[in-house]
């Protein structure tokens, strides 16, 4: 059964993310009346699944949970509401200038003057058997900035053929890997060719081992699924398999972001990720803001996702203020970047 309020918030944040609970936190302490919507029963997003955060300004180490734990008191601490289970399926802005919200596919509606959009993206996964497994076991990961650190002097593999996972396997074996095992499903890779000849250039100096055309069967844990005792390759052209040790895998085939209830609404592009203007987080769609990993050309790291939620927040003021502003062209306003 549909419930409709006629109750209405100044803004509600989609997403209880990073971007979205920082986005909570500021609009908090700015005494608008708001709320964090997170379509789970527990808000944090990815971050979540992540044991070891390193890289988060104030915190030497501090696992996701915890962060989360912090963020959500923080965010509740200056009254600011946070409603679990609330997955907004639509969106649409009414004649009168309100947005409207579908909640779980129409089970109830909500109300705002405005809203931020920070339901984030997920990496997109391999789906072969062991990569949950060693995921929850901290082996596998999507992120080489964010976990590389972890695997000084060891042996990684990379799954991947395109711009980030021929970037990234660099960046492991300059940086960190004692050795990369980079493989991609073609015969070439996608990557952009300058990308690739630095990539060749990178194999000479340092031990980086390309296999061309092969694809990840299976990762085998351990007994106690602690580690990988080794992953099994299989050559796509001859359809022998192998089994290779390495310490851990870096999964690199692209991210998937959680828009698809916004498609129509605002413009994005083919992917799925959301176009702003980067310097206000403004959408084409009146009213509607956009934070995190879900807009075009995000950096996809914690704290830029924290920082997006906080400039959507102070650009409300400016919006409740002047609503009609919002149609302005960006070369009247001066800002032209990230469209």
């Amino acid at each position: 059964m549909n419930e409709h309020t006629d109750e209405v918030y100044d803004v509600l944040i989609i997403g209880g993310g990073p971007a979205g609970l920082s986005a909570g936190l500021y609009v908090a302490r700015d005494r608008y009346k708001g709320a964090v919507l997170d379509k789970n029963g527990l808000a944090g997003g990815q971050i979540l699944l992540t044991e070891r955060v390193e890289n988060y300004p104030g915190w030497e180490q501090i696992s996701g949970p915890e962060l989360i734990e912090h963020m959500s008191n923080q965010v509740r601490n200056f009254g600011g509401e946070i409603l679990t289970n609330h997955g907004v399926t639509g969106l649409r802005r009414r004649g009168d200038g309100l947005i409207e919200l579908d909640i779980n596919d129409g089970e109830k509606t909500m109300l705002a003057r405005a809203v931020i959009a920070a339901p984030g993206s997920d990496y997109r996964r391999l789906g072969v058997p062991g990569e949950d497994e060693m995921r929850q076991a901290t082996k596998v990961s999507y992120c080489a900035t964010c976990d590389g650190a972890f695997y000084a002097d060891k042996h990684v593999l990379c799954v991947g053929g395109g711009n980030t996972a021929v970037e990234d396997a660099i960046y492991l074996a300059r940086r960190f890997a004692r050795k990369v095992t980079l493989i991609h499903r073609r015969d070439e890779f996608r990557a952009q060719q300058v990308l690739v000849d630095e990539l060749n250039a990178a194999a000479a100096e340092h031990d980086i081992d390309i296999k061309l055309p092969y694809v990840l069967e299976r990762i085998v844990g351990n007994d106690d699924a602690t580690d990988i005792d080794h992953v099994v390759l299989r050559n796509v052209k001859s359809d022998q398999t192998e089994n290779l040790d390495v310490d851990g895998v870096f999964v690199f085939v692209g991210m998937v972001p959680n828009t698809g209830f916004l498609r129509g609404a605002v413009d994005m592009d083919e992917n799925g990720y959301i176009f702003c203007d980067c310097t206000t987080m403004k959408s084409s769609l009146p009213g509607v803001f956009v934070a995190g990993d879900c807009r075009r050309q995000a950096a996809m790291q914690l704290a830029t996702a924290c920082a997006d939620g906080v400039v959507a927040a102070m650009e409300l003021a400016g919006y409740y203020r002047a609503p009609s502003s919002w149609s302005k062209s960006l070369e009247e306003e001066g800002r032209v970047e990230g469209w």
